[in-house]
């Protein structure tokens, strides 16, 4: 008897979008499949190794038993990260992994789930002087809100992306976007963006750990200060070739005659006049509109910015310096006889001078970090009584990372993480389509504190039981931490 029955399709459970699956294919996050009937998750479990690398010994017997044998990083300790775990979901289900092993003579676990991020995004600080938007300026992907700019730190603008008020207020497409945006970002790939309204709006590529590319030019210097801590820093580099110099700057213009370095080297007033809001002596605000320019304004001519000079003090010849925050553009000017700046070539110690700004100017790059709220879901897989883990993680009993990484837990309630992307293992972020990205988190505490905390002991296994084969094994980040490092814990301080 034939028969033609198509194999029942399979119901995935891992996210709220509930999928039905066939035999042979994946759900809508690319992340679960049907294998012949099971549910399979088809990435695999990241596990990382710190290193495999020895060094010689530096005391006698330093192989023995009691001695040191050359890692001085337990570089076979294995450490089972979140990513490709799978998650909690529908939250009553432990963490996929409960894992244990000895650390230094102390009995841990490292609780390991893949978390569902509806309440997540990501901060973009972007080392340059350009002008990138003003603050509140809305960021568009696709034509879609994603976020806005931020209040500018030192010589970085910043930008604040997704949030479930992007993630699931506003339209379906904002939400697809939103998440398409993040998800790229996380995994480290270029997004394109523009910032802004009509003929102000901005277009900037970001990826993490390069420079941006602005308006179709890659950047290459973050400033080495404002303008009046460039004259600080460099005055003495213009004694004896100025008569007077000015750092460009959208935020504080520094004029090195009035400026108290200048003061303090016997710099003579050169009756310069700026066209700014003074400050304090020697630093201006507001000398002209922010954009692409010197300094980060919208000049391409510095001498746009200077009023006539005052008769009673300039003098014919007077020398004047000009250059930028990142001594990317600099011109050398003499008054003539109506004292009227006329531009000459620029003597070689004033360009040595600007060139030495740039030299103390670090790359232009973005940094991407990742920050989510872990809720519901992620905590009731640790424990059953989830406050318990949040008070835990307050009182430095509990360790959180996420792949690996270490995560900074902001203050007050939750557990609020936020982690550099670039610490963690390439490709730790998924989606699923609620929207929501899929992030890895790791809780690492004693196992004692774990039963304290009402946790599953009885799903606990011991490392070497996790033995997957598609198991992906990388090396620690440097930059990322210990997760397992007992300084890392309050009882290790002796508290």
């Amino acid at each position: 008897m034939r028969n033609d029955a198509k194999p029942e399709k399979i119901r995935c459970d891992a996210c709220p979008v509930l999928c039905y699956i066939a035999d042979g294919k994946s759900g809508a996050c690319d992340r679960y499949a049907n294998h012949s009937g099971q549910l399979v998750r088809l990435d695999p479990l990241t596990i990382i190794h710190d290193t495999d690398q020895k060094l010689v010994p530096f005391m006698k017997g330093g192989g023995d038993d009691d001695g040191w044998d050359g890692d001085i990083i337990k570089g076979q300790r294995p450490f089972v990260t979140a990513v490709g775990a799978g998650t909690t979901y529908p939250d009553y289900k432990p963490a996929p992994f409960i894992v244990s092993q000895d650390i230094d003579g102390v009995d841990m676990v490292t609780v390991v789930t893949e978390g569902i991020f509806s309440y997540c995004g990501v901060k973009v600080k972007i080392d340059t002087d350009r002008h990138i938007g003003h603050e509140r300026d809305v960021v568009y992907v696709d034509g879609e809100p994603i976020g806005h700019v931020m209040t500018s730190e030192y010589g970085s603008k910043m930008l604040s992306l997704g949030g479930v008020e992007h993630l699931t207020g506003g339209s379906k497409k904002e939400g697809r976007v939103t998440c398409d945006a993040l998800l790229r970002l996380c995994n480290r790939e270029a997004v394109l963006m523009n910032i802004g309204e009509g003929e102000h709006q901005i277009e900037i590529i970001v990826e993490a750990g390069k420079a941006p590319i602005v308006n179709g030019i890659e950047e290459n210097l973050m400033r080495v200060g404002c303008g009046s801590a460039a004259i600080g820093m460099f005055a003495k580099q213009w004694l004896g070739h100025a008569d007077d110099v000015v750092v460009v700057d959208d935020h504080i213009t520094g004029v090195l005659s009035e400026h108290e370095a200048g003061k303090q080297l016997d710099v003579a007033p050169t009756g310069i006049k700026m066209l700014g809001r003074r400050s304090t002596p020697g630093r201006y605000f507001q000398v002209a509109q922010p954009g692409t320019g010197w300094g980060g304004t919208d000049i391409e001519d510095p001498l746009k910015i200077l009023g006539p000079f005052n008769p009673k003090t300039a003098w014919a010849g007077l020398r004047l310096f000009m250059v930028s925050t990142t001594g990317e553009q600099y011109g050398y000017y003499e008054l003539d006889a109506d004292l009227v700046p006329q531009k000459k070539d620029v003597p070689g110690p004033l360009k040595a001078s600007a060139e030495l700004i740039a030299e103390n100017c670090e790359p232009s790059v973005c940094s991407v970090l990742f920050m989510g709220g872990a809720g519901g879901s992620l905590r009731a897989g640790v424990t059953e009584n989830p406050v318990r883990l949040t008070r835990s993680v307050k009182e430095s009993l509990t360790h959180v990372s996420c792949g690996g990484a270490e995560a900074y837990v902001w203050p007050g309630g939750g557990i609020t993480v936020m982690v550099d992307v670039l610490d963690m293992p390439t490709q730790s972020f998924g989606y699923v389509p609620t929207p929501a990205l899929v992030a890895p988190i790791e809780f690492t505490l004693r196992v004692s504190d774990y039963k304290t905390l009402g946790g599953h002991m009885e799903h606990i296994k011991p490392v070497q039981e996790i033995n997957r084969i598609d198991a992906r094994r990388v090396s620690q980040n440097p930059n990322a931490g210990d997760p397992m490092a007992h300084e890392n814990y309050r009882w290790s301080k002796g508290k």
